[in-house]
């Protein structure tokens, strides 16, 4: 059984309450641990002491902030496999996804905030002969920072490592789902003798620990990764107090397969995007929109892939999909494939539950599953179901095709492929969305802008947009 801890002020607590939550393994359906069940109490404990280190964290160097963030970035690396292990246990993942892209991209975001902190540039302006303004940049102060179950460390090491570097001092909330990386994470700041207090973190439920740090009068900025809906709730609570906020939320991600695609690569890319994680990653596409022209092949060819996926146990590296993250979330996705057959979409492959033979029979698999959907209504071509399911649907025009990648609230990703260059700028111009990949997937540079428009969030993070995000800019205008 697994202990985990909340981490405040340096050291290792429970909820003051000394309530705990069970923390349940995907892969097998068993409760393998508990995590602090805390409250508006060890938030505000947490809160004090982001406040009494602030003082002499934003007084630290760009250099000594750097330095901090790669000697936890070098320690993860030393314990690579423990975090592999506990990202797969706690989310369901294959382990091998864990070690190619989770663990190894935590690691970059420490890395690449360490080094952007020491390249970062303020503006002059001479008004005049006489006169001269310049910018100057300080921290925010508190940073609440909740991250979401799919991509954990991933997900909070992407706020937690701007934050630092900005000289912020953080208070930081995982999921109540995949705590298991956020507790090593604070193992390794134990490890390094991080100072106290700069980054604590706390375990419990979003609507208690959640809802404390949201509404907390001081803690001046929020970045939360999750749903469309508790993104509502976090900006009523936030607004009394004009907190900065960076909403990530959800996606219901087009790719545009146009007749001029390199087919092959359409169809071997498309089931990664749509399948990667089982499915569980705001980017992932779900609404593939194809050129009637090759529509049957591109399917045919499509399906046949999926068919040959292989679910289960993520330990083991010949597995493609993992489990889901619970019960509850296997039912939510079932649902969604049960009433979309119902009311007509074609089921194409997939659509059931799995239970594996021995000790994974409790697990919370489910079959990767197409669907051909020829309706924009329907609640499957509208609703982000966040899990192993796509729907196909034919487009006979260039305007048609992007009625339809436009024809959902959300936009925050999309992917189109197409060898002719004029369709490819054309599109990625016309689809409504924060990112736009062309003829690829996941080809990520953290330099570049990241986000979502319309019901996709508020707000860009990455590069110097996250610099930006994470501290106050003035300007300071200077009579010589």
């Amino acid at each position: 059984m697994v202990t985990i801890l909340n981490y405040i002020d340096g050291r290792f607590v429970p909820a003051v309450s000394g309530r705990t939550l069970d923390n349940w393994r995907p892969r097998d359906g068993r409760i393998y641990g508990t995590l602090p069940a805390s409250d508006v109490a060890d938030v505000e404990l947490a809160v004090k002491a982001a406040e009494v280190a602030s003082a002499g964290w934003r007084k630290t160097t760009v250099q000594e902030r750097s330095q901090w963030l790669l000697k936890i970035a070098a320690v993860i690396e030393e314990r690579m496999d423990a975090f592999v292990c506990a990202e797969s246990e706690d989310q369901g993942k294959p382990e091998a996804l864990a070690r190619r892209v989770d663990i190894p991209r935590a690691i970059e975001n420490f890395r690449f905030f360490a080094g952007a902190i020491l390249h970062q540039s303020e503006e002059a302006f001479a008004s005049s002969a006489s006169v001269l303004n310049y910018t100057q940049r300080s921290p925010v102060g508190v940073a609440g920072l909740i991250a979401p179950w799919n991509l954990p460390l991933y997900l909070l090491t992407w706020k937690i490592a701007p934050a630092l570097a900005c000289g912020n001092t953080v208070v930081a909330k995982p999921s109540e789902l995949s705590p298991y990386t956020a507790f090593l994470l604070a193992e390794v700041l134990q490890a390094i003798d991080f100072p106290k207090g700069v980054c604590n973190i706390v375990h419990g439920l979003g609507a208690e620990v959640g809802d404390a740090l949201v509404s907390h009068p001081r803690v001046p900025l929020i970045s939360f990764t999750g749903g469309t809906v508790t993104a509502k709730r976090i900006s009523e609570r936030a607004a009394p107090f004009a907190k900065k906020l960076s909403l990530e939320l959800g996606g219901k991600n087009p790719a545009l397969i146009f007749s001029s695609c390199e087919l092959a690569s359409a169809i071997t890319t498309s089931v990664r995007s749509s399948f990667t994680n089982q499915g569980e990653i705001c980017l992932c596409t779900s609404r593939l929109l194809i050129d009637q022209k090759i529509f049957e092949d591109f399917a045919h060819g499509f399906v046949k892939a999926v068919q040959e996926l292989t679910v289960g146990d993520p330990r083991h590296s010949e597995n493609e999909l993992g489990a889901l993250i619970s019960a509850a979330h296997r039912e939510k996705v079932d649902g969604y494939v049960q009433r979309a057959v119902k009311a007509g979409a074609k089921l194409l492959t997939g659509g059931r539950k799995l239970s594996p033979p021995g000790e994974l029979a409790e697990g919370y698999y489910y079959e990767p599953t197409v669907l051909l959907v020829t309706d924009p209504s329907f609640e499957i071509f509208q609703e982000e179901v966040f899990g192993p399911v796509v729907t196909l649907t034919p487009f006979a025009t260039y305007e048609e095709a992007i009625a339809l990648a436009n024809a959902t609230r959300y936009g925050l990703a999309a992917t189109i492929w197409t060898r002719d260059l004029t369709e490819a700028h054309r599109a990625s111009a016309d689809v409504e969305s924060g990112l736009v990949w062309v003829n690829t997937w996941m080809n990520r540079d953290l330099r570049v802008p990241f986000g979502g428009m319309k019901a996709s969030g508020v707000g860009r993070e990455g590069g110097r947009h996250s610099l930006d995000f994470y501290s106050e800019e003035k300007n300071i205008c200077l009579q010589l």
